[in-house]
């Protein structure tokens, strides 16, 4: 995700909480979020497949994914 589709982000929500926004605007607004939501919840995903947990006894235990 680019800082100028961040940047946008920010100037829609507050143009929806000053003047309101267009049927297009919203549009746009709801796709630029949907893409943040998964911009980050890839980079949450790769950090976590990078991620170790330390047991008392010394060993490393990888982060595995529970349930579904």
């Amino acid at each position: 995700m680019t800082q100028e589709k961040i940047d946008r982000i920010n100037e829609l929500a507050r143009k929806s909480k000053t003047v309101g926004l267009t049927d297009a605007e919203k549009a746009e607004q709801t796709e630029l979020r949907n893409e943040y939501r998964r911009a980050v919840t890839g980079n949450l995903a790769a950090s976590l497949e990078n991620t170790y947990i330390m047991t008392p006894d010394g060993k490393k235990r990888k982060v595995t994914k529970k349930g579904g």
